[in-house]
């Protein structure tokens, strides 16, 4: 999906670029190549291990191969952390694929960061993330430099976005 393609994805990344905090930031972040990205296998410990110890602030987004309104979620976050112009790690975290495969996929998902694949039993990995998440994606989990931790499905609203970043 391209930007000019959604009316409200188009409103939303106006109002976030014209919010004077993300207006004003000095640095982008340059995507990496996705062809010499590794892929990082997830199992059900991972995510306490980033969680203790990963970057801050970061976005991670739960995705499938499948999913049709993933790459959207991608570009807004990419655009809105280019527009912060600060370095923000911007994951995938594919659910239904490993190594190539995965790899095959990533350049729908406009500049992560890092790239991860489950590997282990999915529900099991799921619970580790959210006990309540139901395997909807994209799931998104935006972690701000102070630890918290803001949980959504789909893309997030601009409350949440100044929230992370601000």
């Amino acid at each position: 999906m391209s930007s000019g393609s959604d009316p409200r994805r188009r409103q939303l990344l106006a109002a976030v670029l014209a919010l004077p905090w993300v207006a004003s930031r000095a640095q982008a972040v340059p995507p990496a190549p996705h062809h010499a990205m590794p892929v990082h296998d997830f199992d059900a410990s991972t995510w306490g291990q980033l969680l203790r110890s990963g970057p801050r602030p970061a976005a991670y987004v739960f995705t499938t191969t499948w999913c049709s309104t993933c790459p959207a979620v991608f570009e807004l976050l990419h655009d809105t952390i280019v527009a912060a112009r600060r370095p923000v790690e911007l994951v995938a975290v594919v659910m239904d694929a490993q190594g190539e495969r995965a790899l095959a996929h990533a350049h729908h998902y406009r500049g992560i960061t890092r790239l991860y694949a489950f590997n282990g039993f999915e529900p099991e990995i799921r619970y580790a993330v959210d006990p309540k998440w139901r395997n909807i994606t994209p799931y998104v989990v935006l972690l701000g430099r102070d630890g918290g931790t803001q949980r959504v499905i789909g893309p997030p609203d601009e409350r949440r976005l100044r929230a992370w970043l601000g």
